[in-house]
Order: C-alpha cells, then structure tokens, then sequence
C-alpha cells in the first residue's frame, strides 16, 4: 500500500461520518436490539401492491413505458410537476380555511418546481448553489442533524436558533440577526432553515401565528441581499391529529424568498427517492444548472410511479392506512412512556406530537445521553437504541444539551416500540438522581 497520502478536497475534509451510521449498523446487525433511533419508516405497511398494480398499468402504454425507461429533463416530469403543485396549492387552501381563493397568487407552479432524487438531493444543490465556506446558515434547534452535517461539508457556520412548543422562536432569531449585523456579519446570512412540520428530532411544528411573521422578518432583514427561508416540509402529509397549517409559501405569494422541500419517501416508500423543491424562479434556474452537473435528471421510471400513483388516488389510500399504522404506533410509545415514566414528569419530558415519526426526551440536566455517555452504554446493553440529543445541535455549539434524546417509532412494531420504551425507562430510572 502506498504511504504517499491522497490529497482530498476542503469539502471531503470538512464531511465527517454520519452518526446515524453507527446506530443503523447496531440496530441492524444485532436483532435483539430495539432500535428507537433510526428514522425507517414502517416495513409492514411499505406499498408492495399499489406500486405492482402502478407498474402493471404503466407497462399496459407502450409509449409511458418507454419514456419511462428514458432520460428524462433536468427539471423532472412536467406532468408531475404540475400534480404536486395543484396538490400544494389545495392544502394550502383548506389549511387556510377558505381564506384563500382560487385566484389567490401561490408560488407553486409546474415552472417553479424541480423534481430530484429524494429531497436531500435537492436541499445538497442548495447549499451548493447558495453557499461558500464561512457563510452562515440560522436553523433551529435541536434540528435536522443529517442536513446539518451536509452544511458543514461547505464550511458553512451553522448558527442554531432556539425553539420551544411552538417552534423555531422568532425573538431569538431576531436577536442573532441584530448581533450578526453589529459584527458585519449580516451579508454572510445565506438563509434560515427549519422543518416547519413535525420537526425532526422534535416531532413539533412551527406555530400558526408564527408562520406569516417568519416570512416578514426573512423579508425585513434583506438588507444587503435577499435573505431566503427554506421550509423543510418532508413530514407535512404525516398528520394524525389537528388540522393542516399552511406552509411558508401560502405567505410568499409573489415566490421570492421561501424555498419549500418536499418529498415522497415518508408517506409513500423511500426506496421511491423522489422528492422536489418549489423555489423562487432565479434560484430555480441555478438548480436546475447545477442539477445538470450531478445526473441531468433524477429516475424517470420512479417519477412516472408517483404520477400514476396520484392520478389513480392510490397514493391517497395509502396515506389514509399509513396515517392510521403511524398515529397507532405514536399512541403506544406516548402511552408506554406514561406508564413507565408518568410518575417522574417533573424530571423527565416528552414531546406530544401530532404527526411525524419522533418523539423528543429530557432528562435531568446532570445526566449525560451522549455516546461515551455510561447511560448510552447501559441502554446499548440492556437491548435500546436511542439518538443522543447533542446530535441534534451543530458541532460548533459548545452550549448544546447533553441531556436529551431522540425516539423514533416508525421502524419498529407496536409492541417492540413498547417493550424498547420499557427497556430505556429501567435504565432512565437507575441513573436518575436520588430525589
């Protein structure tokens, strides 16, 4: 072997390993543990059948079945793209309750929307087109850790932004702005990043009546260029409780400033990989350029699937079942969690979401849930995986928590979700400090 080392580029040395990796591998390698930590969606209730039966009428059109197995255009399938704008539009009109008319001005259109591989693909090309080595990134936190670590390739500074019950908090993030002004710091503010639905690691969303003020605000801080807000709405549609909010674009009405992400593999299949952006039209067009470089255009076959399965309202049945496999599944962790842990709620918290796939825990300040933490090594050995909170928060934040964690019941059963609660909580209750 060669002693003579490779010279890697600036952003292979600034990626690092993925955290998630070493705990998929766990879950995965070692059956008897209970995985809570990776973020797989339900094996079981996977559409086997609705995608045979899409395939099988696709194949039936001999000219649809070989544009399927075509190149496709960079932007993606032009017919998909008008589906999922007309649907983004209708939610947005029944969230805003009737407020909004048909007339109304909504950024979404066929012509504003690029269709990628999955909408990690799409949030990559972002930081690529938006992003040079010190720029800054405001996200809320605890936050997307996955894209945080992708930001961080570009040396992009990551500044976390606190939230509470309701989501990203709008005086906080003012408050960085003005403090980034008076350190000239502002030009540097590339944008403000937030999974408005359902947040992951949280499973909360950003509030109503914070929605309309955080698009005023990105637009009043545009001081020396245009401050964009992207809205990561991956688990929009996993809603089981509570009525839809509008997204950040239903208050964008021209498409200048809130880039929404979406994506098919949550409440469809993963192994689907389509997702797309809806962004403003000069943004678009570097996207779709740079989107050129990596693959001039994302799976064909896969995005004339989930056209069929949105012409046929098979993918409207399935979410109907996958809502109720989920909301199900949310029930039995919060109702494990309640009989285990109910009489210790001064010292340990969870979320109540409404929808999504996570449920976020503290604990006491004085204990430690980090991975060379003895309370992960104990939940490692007593059969339970978790994802340590301070993953959650940028590697930069010398401040962030070290006391909380993440909890995922989309992979696992009811009853494996139960008994992995029942395992984490022996452990919470031997380590938790004497009363």
């Amino acid at each position: 072997m060669s002693s003579i080392p490779i010279s890697f580029s600036q952003r292979a040395r600034h990626s690092v390993e993925a955290p998630i990796s070493y705990l998929m591998e766990q879950g995965i390698s070692n059956p008897d543990i209970i995985s809570l930590a990776a973020g797989l969606v339900d094996q079981e209730s996977l559409p086997r059948e609705e995608i045979a039966e899409a395939i099988s009428h696709l194949w039936k059109d001999p000219r649809r079945a070989k544009d399927a197995l075509q190149y496709g255009t960079t932007p993606g399938h032009h017919a998909l793209r008008g589906k999922i704008a007309d649907r983004l539009r209708d939610m947005d009109r029944h969230a805003l309750k009737g407020t909004m008319n048909a007339d109304d001005r909504h950024p979404a259109t066929a012509g504003r929307i690029v269709l990628g591989t999955g909408s990690q693909q799409l949030l990559y090309i972002l930081a690529e087109v938006l992003l040079d080595p010190g720029d800054i990134v405001l996200g809320s936190a605890p936050g997307y850790f996955v894209y945080m670590g992708a930001l961080a390739s570009f040396g992009a500074r990551i500044i976390p932004i606190d939230t509470d019950a309701g989501g990203m908090n709008l005086d906080h993030l003012e408050s960085t702005l003005v403090d980034l002004e008076r350190s000239n710091l502002l030009a540097r503010v590339k944008f403000i990043y937030d999974v408005t639905y359902f947040n992951n690691p949280t499973g909360l969303s950003l509030a109503a009546d914070r929605r309309r003020p955080l698009v005023e605000l990105a637009e009043r801080w545009s001081k020396t260029h245009r401050l964009l807000v992207l809205e990561d709405a991956a688990y929009r549609e996993l809603r089981y409780h509570g009525n839809d909010e509008p997204s950040l674009l239903a208050y964008d009405p021209e498409g200048e400033r809130v880039i929404y992400a979406g994506t098919f593999s949550k409440p469809l299949a993963p192994g689907i990989r389509t997702g797309y952006i809806i962004a403003p039209d000069d943004l678009l067009e570097q996207v779709i350029r740079q989107k050129g470089h990596h693959d001039f255009g994302s799976a064909s076959l896969n995005q004339q699937l989930v056209l069929e399965m949105l012409e046929s309202g098979a993918y409207d049945r399935h979410l109907a079942t996958l809502r109720k496999v989920y909301s199900a599944k949310l029930a039995g962790m919060l109702d494990q969690l309640d009989q285990e842990l109910g009489n210790e709620r001064d010292r340990v918290r969870w979320t109540m979401p409404e929808g999504g796939l996570y449920v976020w825990m503290e604990l006491p300040t004085s204990l430690s849930t980090t991975m060379d933490s003895s309370f992960f090594q104990h939940a490692l050995s007593s059969g339970v995986l978790y994802v340590p909170g301070n993953f959650c928060y940028p590697d930069t934040d010398a401040g962030a928590p070290r006391h909380c964690l993440r909890l995922s019941f989309g992979h696992q059963s009811i009853d494996r979700c139960r008994e992995g609660v029942t395992r984490l909580a022996g452990v919470i209750r031997q380590h938790l400090p004497s009363s």
